[in-house]
């Protein structure tokens, strides 16, 4: 923590991170939260929400929440819900999506692969992929949740 606090006296007024549009996808934690203040103390925008769904302290994401910051997490997601959170995190409306992706378990990476991949098909084919066909429950919970996002995903992301 002292290295972030030292970043942002150093760096701060020179704003290195203006224009970054930041999604996040990491525990929910106290450190995480300095971590997300400083990335916006260098001048960055930020999205978050949690890599876990049993990881995220409340406390933490309702301050950010409340001074810094979009979080979408809760202690105690269901699987359905942490898919619909990280949906959030990627698609920042018309405005375009993040230019930078922060997280430690690859499912913001995972959703923006498979919401193209969804989009390619239904070009193709008019359809979107069945939701029952992923192998894993995590994958088959991803495009349940996301199957209605994955055109705006890709709209708002790969532009």
């Amino acid at each position: 923590m002292p290295g972030l606090m030292s970043c942002r006296s150093e760096f701060g007024p020179s704003q290195p991170f203006k224009g970054a549009r930041i999604t996040g996808s990491l525990h929910m934690t106290i450190q995480t939260g300095v971590l997300i203040e400083t990335l916006i103390a260098l001048g960055a925008e930020v999205w978050w929400c949690s890599c876990n769904i049993f990881s995220t302290q409340d406390h933490v994401a309702a301050a950010i929440a409340r001074d810094s910051a979009a979080v979408f997490a809760w202690k105690g997601e269901t699987l359905q819900e942490y898919w619909w959170c990280t949906e959030r995190a990627v698609d920042w409306g018309p405005d375009g999506g993040p230019n930078l992706i922060v997280e430690d378990g690859g499912d913001a990476t995972l959703l923006i692969h498979e919401g193209v991949k969804a989009e390619e098909e239904f070009e193709k084919t008019g359809k979107l992929p069945d939701p029952s066909s992923p192998i894993t429950l995590s994958s088959r919970s991803c495009y349940r949740t996301s199957r209605k996002g994955f055109r705006s995903i890709r709209r708002n992301i790969t532009r």
